[in-house]
């Protein structure tokens, strides 16, 4: 499965980016793709584009604060989720998916 993903906490430091590791590790390991955009303090890193939005399957949208653009996922299935719980149990929420 083709997925991507954004990740965002509210000081945009240490979970945007733990988030987006661990939802990376475990798309591996379970034989997905992904592609992690990071919305934190350094702004938005690693920039989804549209057709790679329009590309994948789903979107995991692992977000404590409002995701910028949200408008992009409109046409896709995506799965809206606290920061934690990438961090906590990343495998339920692509269960999810």
């Amino acid at each position: 499965m083709k997925i991507v993903a954004v990740t965002a906490c509210p000081t945009g430091i240490a979970h945007t980016y733990m988030a987006a590791e661990k939802l990376e590790k475990t798309a591996k390991k379970l034989g997905h793709t992904i592609k992690v955009e990071t919305q934190g303090a350094m702004g938005t890193e690693n920039k989804l584009t549209q057709a790679e939005i329009d590309g994948a399957d789903a979107a995991i949208l692992a977000v404590d604060i409002a995701v910028e653009d949200a408008e992009r996922f409109d046409r896709i299935r995506k799965v809206r989720v606290p920061v934690q719980e990438a961090l906590k149990n990343p495998e339920a929420i692509f269960a999810k998916i």
